[in-house]
């Protein structure tokens, strides 16, 4: 009897845990779609957000061209429908390269035999295409080498608009037909690329390309690009860096001297019998050969006669001297058949070297500061979630919102709660940008870089609770006002550079520089904010991985040559001309592409 009542509480409670674990799956499943409609609300918020601005810009039009009417000015500057509404950009990634830049010389790259005719049609697709030509030519036959060939047969679809995109295809054989929403746009013929945005970073289709006849393609993913663009521009800096190494002038440089003197080095090219030098002329020039002979000669002053003195070949310098003032070229220095050589000039080379001195010995932490600091986190390790009341609502983003919260005990003190959804984050693979940002910004104790106090998370948010700038987005300034004058861009330009050389100098690359990522504080002044793509890389380092907003990345992103904290240099002088102009760029596709093919033509040559 006893035994059969025992029997029986187990069932009841068997059927009671299965009655529980259903309703908990009940309620998770309620949660699931209760958070679905949430994200559906939260990108309505941002349609009408973009509507709203659209709509103040318009009426601000309007205000402006009454306050010209009633003034009785004789000309009007008539409303321009058609020009573009200032939106908030979206920055894009590439995902982080798995490959160690030390193993680069190591990997072997899988090639596929092509005829003649199809390595030249490829090269000559390569060299025809705005980003691809703009790529050294043993790149372009290494990108062409391993191509893989594909066949599809008549309406097939090649590329699908809305699909995530990998892979970059050069048409052989066959014709093609480019269409978006259903509307043809084009139809490509053999000899060209197309889908080139794709080895970039993680983009989405934006049309679809599908097969009119039988086609033959040659293709190649964004990952195998990458490896290339990796492979040939580590070789090449380190072969750059091994020849300074090898002079004696620089032997007791540090190494991420070294390294930005690679980086700056020129390639020029002579023909046999060119003169590199001619003795008795001003220089200010250094060389080193990396490829041909040169002949060193001098003049006899009794017969005017040439006499060589020696010959120098790859890996050997000359004009050292000129670095370090001397101006009159002692010697003749002549092309023997065809030279490479590396160049530096005596300018580049001493602002490169104070500069990088300047930046590493400047100190921003003293005993005080560090006191301080330590008092902070002491007090911050204390607190939890629950010792915070909600205010407002004061931003919301892709996958986050940001909350102004305030102490229970003591309502003077405010901060912003930045909560981010942890399934975005795992859709969106930005578990690494996250960790790095949450590193990187609580280090970073600059007054012009956006202080990160504490972090928390449960079960399905994390949670960074910030300093609280009250003082608006720079990018909502810029909106209203439409540009900035000399004085106001300095002000707001001089408070980026405190806080990019307040990074720099610790090796670690900020790579989002924009308008929208600057915000005010109570007293105007201007801080960074929105560390994802931050990057600790060391001092003379580089990295490799793409991302950025379109209109600012660097040449050497796009390129793919890995870059380091020059890239935010660059786009320093974007934002500097942003400010200045109010112009900006639209966030289509097509503009990026004719930006990131345009970006190419220039090199990035300020290594501040």
């Amino acid at each position: 009897m006893a035994m059969t009542k025992g029997r029986g509480t187990l069932r009841d409670l068997q059927l009671a845990l299965q009655l529980k674990i259903e309703e908990l799956r009940q309620r998770d499943s309620l949660i699931d779609e209760l958070e679905l409609e949430l994200d559906t609300k939260d990108d309505l918020i941002r349609q009408l957000q973009v509507e709203l601005d659209r709509h103040r810009n318009a009426s601000q039009h309007a205000v402006n061209a009454g306050e010209t009417a009633n003034t009785g000015a004789a000309v009007q500057t008539p409303a321009l429908p058609d020009e573009p509404q200032r939106t908030k950009r979206q920055a894009i990634s590439a995902e982080p390269t798995a490959l160690d830049p030390s193993q680069l010389t190591d990997v072997t790259l899988t090639s596929y035999c092509k005829t003649k005719e199809s390595s030249e049609l490829i090269q000559r697709a390569l060299m025809d295409n705005d980003f691809m030509k703009h790529l050294e030519h043993g790149q372009i036959l290494t990108i062409m080498d391993c191509m893989r060939p594909t066949s599809l047969t008549k309406g097939c679809c090649v590329i699908q608009e809305g699909d995530d995109g990998s892979t970059v295809y050069v048409l052989e054989e066959g014709m093609v037909e480019v269409t978006k929403q259903s509307k043809t746009l084009c139809t490509i013929g053999p000899g060209k690329v197309f889908g080139e945005l794709a080895i970039l970073y993680n983009c989405t289709r934006t049309a679809t390309v599908t097969a009119l006849t039988d086609i033959k393609l040659w293709a190649i993913d964004r990952q195998g690009f990458q490896t290339i663009m990796m492979r040939t521009g580590f070789i090449k800096h380190s072969q750059y860096t091994d020849l300074l190494r090898s002079v004696p002038s620089f032997q007791s440089l540090p190494e991420d001297i070294l390294s930005k003197l690679a980086d700056v080095l020129e390639e020029t090219h002579y023909s046999d019998s060119d003169y590199i030098i001619r003795q008795g002329a001003s220089g200010d020039t250094f060389f080193i050969i990396s490829e041909g002979q040169v002949k060193v000669s001098q003049q006899n002053s009794a017969n005017d006669e040439q006499l060589t003195v020696k010959s120098l070949s790859k890996g050997d310098w000359f004009g050292e001297q000129a670095l370090k003032g001397e101006d009159v070229r002692t010697a003749s220095v002549t092309a023997v058949g065809d030279v490479t050589c590396l160049v530096i000039d005596r300018e580049l080379f001493k602002q490169l070297i104070e500069g990088l001195d300047d930046v590493n010995n400047k100190q921003y932490d003293s005993n005080e500061v560090n006191a301080k600091l330590q008092m902070e986190t002491d007090f911050f390790s204390s607190v939890s979630l629950s010792d915070f009341n909600i205010i407002c609502t004061l931003g919301m983003g892709g996958f986050s919102r940001v909350e102004l919260v305030q102490l229970k005990n003591d309502a003077s003190r405010s901060f912003a709660l930045k909560v981010l959804k942890k399934r975005h984050i795992l859709d969106t693979s930005q578990q690494g940008h996250i960790l790095s940002e949450r590193r990187i910004m609580m280090e970073a104790h600059s007054p012009f870089i956006i202080r990160l106090y504490r972090t928390f998370r449960d079960s399905k948010y994390l949670y960074m609770l910030l300093e609280a700038c009250l003082g608006g987005e720079l990018w909502t300034l810029l909106r209203d006002r439409g540009s900035f004058d000399d004085g106001i861009t300095r002000f707001y330009t001089g408070c980026v550079i405190e806080a990019l050389a307040f990074l720099h100098s610790r090796g670690i690359i900020y790579r989002d520089l924009k308008p929208e990522n600057i915000i005010l504080d109570h007293r105007g002044y201007a801080k960074l904010v929105d560390f994802g793509f931050a990057k600790k890389v060391g001092l003379g380092k580089k990295t490799w991985t793409f991302c950025g907003t379109p209109e600012y990345v660097a040449p050497e992103i796009i390129l793919n040559k890995g870059h380091d904290s020059s890239a935010d240099c660059w786009s320093l002088g974007i934002l500097v001309f942003e400010l200045l102009s109010g112009r900006f760029g639209s966030t289509t596709e097509l503009h990026t592409e004719t930006h990131l093919s345009t970006c190419t033509l220039s090199e990035n040559k300020f290594k501040g």
